[in-house]
């Protein structure tokens, strides 16, 4: 019996998860993993992240990126999907707010409020960029829970 996931399953375990560990490349050629707020969106990942931020400096000198959704304690637990492909930058303001939207649906309870942010941090997080990672090729999955253990 595989471990792998489906289409399907994928595009559920991807809707479901909390936060994506997003991978750029600095100049040298070194990863940066960092973990990131998304929404899976008609096969695409959304993100935001702030206008000054180096991710966004390394995204802009190349685009090639991962992105890692996990879960799971105990082995027999562990799930991930991992995605190659590549971020550019929204410009389109529907999909913008209608992303947007989605975002605040889904961490609207996690999120904490602005007014109890100090006023850098709320400049900082001020209307930054929003970011869609499209995939490329086949992902890696697996789900050890489809393991029959005995």
């Amino acid at each position: 019996m595989g471990v792998r996931l489906d289409a399907s399953e994928i595009d559920a375990y991807l809707a479901q998860g909390h936060t994506g560990i997003l991978t750029t490349l600095r100049r040298d050629g070194f990863p940066v993993s960092l973990p990131t707020w998304y929404v899976a969106d008609e096969g695409s990942i959304y993100l935001n992240t702030p206008a000054k931020t180096k991710k966004l400096a390394r995204i802009r000198h190349d685009p090639r990126a991962s992105f890692l959704v996990e879960s799971g304690l105990a082995w027999a637990e562990l799930e991930a999907v991992m995605l190659y492909g590549r971020l550019r930058e929204v410009e389109d303001e529907t999909l913008r707010e209608r992303i947007d939207g989605l975002l605040e649906d889904k961490y609207r309870a996690y999120r904490t409020q602005r007014s109890r942010q100090p006023d850098a941090t709320q400049r900082h997080y001020a209307r930054g960029v929003m970011l869609c990672f499209e995939p490329e090729g086949d992902p890696i999955s697996w789900n050890n829970a489809k393991l029959r253990l005995s």
